[in-house]
């Protein structure tokens, strides 16, 4: 895997680094076709947010620049973007002084069963629950303890992605991708503003129905309105959009509000 540290080439960070100690950082991860990272504006919007909201300055014009240099040379793969507030003395005080680390890392594109796309998946129902802290709802930030711990819940193949809800029972997100579901024609996911991250192709989902003239609604779920959707689906900013066919006993079938936002999002995402 190939990487840059503030703009250089290497592998190494202080193990003075905030990000290491204390998860004090955040990270944004873009699929590139042809040395273009995608949704780019939407993932960099997401990123200052963030660091707005962790009081953490960045050189958003720095971070673009070499960003799109290490995007050009990587032609095809997932670009990992993560900053941290820096390296800094012992103890959870913020030092002003501390610089922040700006990472960026090239890997190979994911080899998803093209299945997954084309029949759908199965969501295992993971036991682990989503802490509620609004203060950092939303945020893509380094503390992803839930989920590693909610991945180590299955290994058969034949669950693509876990389900994941918060401490009060409410559906939230995929492991690693947002849920939408399509009620009566309307198409709803759950609200983040207690836990859970805002997905890039999740806005971008809601922004492309509501162009299209669809009914959206972003509100609180329970299995029991999962179970009922007519149809179900999980997207993220690499593969796109999966239908999903089952979780636990509920079941569904990739209906059309489902393929018609999957081909948008394939033409966002290779286009």
């Amino acid at each position: 895997m190939h990487s840059w540290v503030d703009g250089v080439s290497a592998d190494v960070l202080a193990v003075s680094n905030r990000g290491l100690a204390y998860g004090d950082g955040l990270f944004e991860t873009l699929l590139v076709r042809g040395g273009r990272p995608r949704l780019f504006e939407r993932h960099l919007a997401r990123l200052l947010d963030g660091c707005q909201r962790l009081h953490l300055p960045l050189d958003s014009a720095l971070l673009t620049e070499e960003a799109q240099r290490f995007a050009t040379a990587m032609g095809d793969g997932v670009l990992k973007v993560i900053v941290t507030r820096g390296d800094a003395p012992r103890g959870y005080a913020i030092d002003p002084l501390a610089a922040p680390r700006r990472i960026l890392q090239a890997a190979p594109l994911p080899a998803y069963p093209s299945a997954h796309a084309e029949e759908g998946v199965a969501l295992f129902q993971c036991a682990m629950r989503l802490a509620e802290q609004p203060a950092l709802a939303g945020l893509k930030h380094l503390n992803r303890l839930e989920q590693v711990l909610a991945r180590s819940e299955w290994s058969d193949p034949r669950w693509a992605e876990g389900l994941m809800c918060d401490t009060s029972g409410r559906v939230i997100e995929g492991v690693y991708s947002n849920l939408f579901m399509v009620c009566d024609g309307r198409l709803c996911t759950p609200a983040l503003a207690r836990c859970g991250v805002a997905g890039v192709m999740r806005a971008e989902l809601l922004a492309q129905a509501q162009a299209l003239g669809m009914e959206t609604l972003v509100a609180d779920f329970s299995l029991d309105d999962l179970a009922c959707a007519d149809e179900v689906f999980v997207c993220n900013s690499v593969y796109g959009v999966w239908p999903v066919l089952t979780c636990g006993a509920a079941r569904w079938q990739a209906g059309a509000v489902t393929r018609k936002l999957q081909r948008i999002a394939r033409e966002l995402l290779d286009a």
